[in-house]
């Protein structure tokens, strides 16, 4: 297994994360949320892995722009995953699938060294 990067290209710690994989030389796939959509399946990986709190990103625009009921029913597990599922820039990113099966969420570069073998 590869490590497959989950996010939007125009988010800021994206790009970030992939200019620092490609600065490292590290080989990876990328998902365009934008583009593919969220994968359903691994949403439901991530969520097994992480949680959907640490998923779901509470200080963004998108999420601040949801009316309260909206926000009242991302309280509970299954309406975070279709919140996460319609409106995939309320994942916090990116979301990182590494080759061992561990998922992390954000960018956090001495973690990555670690996990990319560098």
């Amino acid at each position: 297994m590869a490590i497959t990067l989950y996010g939007i290209p125009n988010c800021d710690t994206v790009k970030k994360a992939r200019a620092w994989l490609a600065g490292q030389g590290v080989d990876y796939a990328f998902h365009d949320f934008k583009k593919g959509g969220v994968p359903a399946d691994r949403l439901d990986c991530w969520m097994a892995a992480v949680g959907a709190d640490k998923l779901l990103n509470r200080q963004g625009t998108t999420w601040r722009k949801l009316d309260p009921a909206a926000q009242a029913a991302a309280h509970h597990t299954a309406g975070a995953r279709a919140l996460m599922l319609e409106q995939a820039s309320v994942i916090r990113r990116p979301v990182v699938e590494w080759p061992d099966g561990t998922v992390t969420v954000g960018f956090d570069p001495a973690g990555w060294s670690l996990r990319a073998g560098i």
